[in-house]
């Protein structure tokens, strides 16, 4: 039983959400909905540039700074080891142009990636450098003995997703840098299905990079993301993608006799998204606020319960689970997270989907199955709504 003080808590967060108001909305592997609060702040943005032109910039300036700031607070990170990026692949493809590759390195990734986290890797094989693909286990999960067999002297770089977008499966962070640091090897991740919902703190797993968009589980709009670069690693990076904005002293608008920005915030070389940045900052704001970075909060459990609560009531309704259950389905040291993905015997995805959205549920199908993704402020209701949604097709 949730104590009923965690259960005060959650329903504050739902409160936080319209979307609840309409909707049981299980969609956040694809698109989160935003937060009041986001919605209010990108209003108040889109009036002032309106009113009052660029009046207003230091202050939207500012906000950006308290972006880097929160995405420190995420990872346990500096501040300065942070980038604002318009995306994951933006960040992905920074790390890939900007990494000391040299002819004959190697790097090792599952072949079951997302493209944005194969696509600009396998672009580096004109530059002679080769990209090992490993292919998942039956179940979909990755089997990291294979991405160590796959790793020898030449291997610079490890690059996988903490969450498959599809699977759901939740990969061991710490077993990935041990396996990878031992050989030399550096650890590159996606973040993107799991930040914002689930805790990782850099100081406890020595990743090297990891990027993420905002606008999945963090509940931000589109176009506003993050990349981590450990600090040790920045002068070893080429400085791509540079522009006016990578220089100290930016707002003097000169190159010479200028150097870069000590910190990874000289990867963000033109004009910011203020109006993405300003609504980023207010979603993880608030879910920092609830505690989506402490693994003491119960905010991470909380979603892995509703999670195996939703698997359990699809399978007794007739479901068949795309991919088998994870292991210790409703802990952290588990290999769960909220997406599950489902099918309906003899229906065909997209119908279901369809009808679903008439009955108020909003889901996603990739690979041809149902896939719900389920965010700490969702409740059993919902749940509730989508089985007896299911049951009305029958």
């Amino acid at each position: 039983m949730t104590k009923p003080a965690l259960m005060d808590l959650w329903n504050e967060f739902r409160a936080e959400m319209p979307v609840a108001e309409k909707w049981a909305y299980f969609d956040h592997a694809a698109v989160g909905p935003l937060p009041r609060r986001t919605a209010d702040a990108i209003q108040k943005y889109s009036i002032e540039a309106s009113s009052d032109g660029d009046f207003h910039w230091p202050n939207w300036s500012a906000s950006a700074a308290e972006l880097r700031n929160h995405g420190a607070k995420l990872l346990g990170a500096k501040a300065e080891e942070i980038a604002l990026v318009a995306n994951t692949t933006l960040g992905i493809q920074t790390i890939a142009l900007a990494f000391p590759w040299r002819t004959g390195d190697s790097i090792v990734l599952p072949s079951n990636e997302f493209p944005s986290n194969q696509l600009p890797w396998m672009a580096l094989e004109h530059r002679g450098v080769e990209v090992r693909r490993v292919d998942p286990e039956p179940d979909g999960s990755i089997d990291l003995q294979k991405i160590a067999r796959a790793i020898d002297a030449s291997t610079r770089l490890v690059s996988l997703s903490w969450v498959g977008y599809s699977t759901g499966h939740r990969t061991n962070l710490m077993d990935v840098c041990q396996l990878a640091h031992r050989q030399g090897a550096q650890v590159f991740v996606d973040a993107i299905q799991g930040l914002g919902v689930f805790p990782l703190d850099i100081r406890q797993i020595p990743i090297d990079y990891a990027a993420a968009d905002g606008h999945k589980w963090m509940l931000g709009p589109e176009g506003a993301g993050l990349l981590y670069i450990r600090d040790k690693h920045l002068e070893t990076l080429s400085n791509v993608l540079a522009g006016w904005n990578s220089l100290e002293a930016s707002h003097e608008f000169v190159s010479s006799g200028k150097k870069f920005k000590p910190s990874a915030s000289r990867y963000e070389g033109g004009s910011a998204n203020h109006v993405g940045q300003i609504g980023f900052q207010a979603s993880l704001g608030l879910l920092l606020h609830y505690g989506c970075h402490d693994p003491s909060s119960g905010f991470a459990e909380r979603i892995l319960a509703l999670a195996e609560f939703a698997r359990q009531e699809l399978m007794s309704n007739g479901a068949s689970l795309a991919w088998p259950p994870p292991k210790n389905p409703t802990s952290l040291d588990g290999t769960g997270s909220g997406i599950i993905s489902f099918n309906i015997p003899d229906k065909d995805p997209q119908e279901v989907r369809r009808h679903l959205i008439r009955s108020g549920v909003i889901l996603s199908v990739r690979h041809g199955s149902l896939r719900i993704a389920i965010h700490a402020y969702n409740n059993p209701s919902d749940i509730e709504r989508l089985i007896e949604a299911i049951k009305g097709m029958k």
